[in-house]
């Protein structure tokens, strides 16, 4: 992997994670500022949101769960485009992992730095 894509890395992991962190999952500003416009998600569930479902859901989840991502790997697309994939569980309060799922973001660089356009949660088969 190249500088360029460690560092591509580093940015997008950070931007992703900050959308787990409950500060930011309640700010509807930050979360317009991190979701573009055109904003689609597919859920674990198979169900689909647009971005204000999104925004309005997140903000009024005031208990999130404690997401624990790992496996972080980006492919650049475009110099403005990249897909981020991961895998994450949410950490139940015995410590166990639970709702393994394999995630893929993809994040557009725009003239607000970088948002995320799509995002995709699937179950995964076998825990990590």
């Amino acid at each position: 992997m190249s500088h360029d894509d460690l560092s591509l890395l580093d940015t997008l992991r950070a931007l992703e994670v900050e959308l787990h962190h409950p500060g930011v999952r309640s700010s509807a500003e930050r979360l317009s500022q991190l979701l573009h416009p055109d904003f689609h998600e597919v859920g674990r569930s198979g169900r689909q949101y647009d971005r204000e479902t999104i925004i309005r859901w997140l903000a009024d989840d005031h208990e999130p769960p404690k997401v624990v991502p790992d496996d972080f790997r980006v492919a650049p697309i475009a110099p403005d485009a990249a897909l981020l994939t991961y895998r994450s569980a949410h950490r139940q309060q015995d410590g166990s992992l639970a709702h393994h799922t394999l995630r893929s973001s993809l994040w557009l660089k725009t003239s607000q730095g970088w948002q995320m356009r799509y995002h995709q949660g699937t179950p995964a088969t076998q825990p990590w």
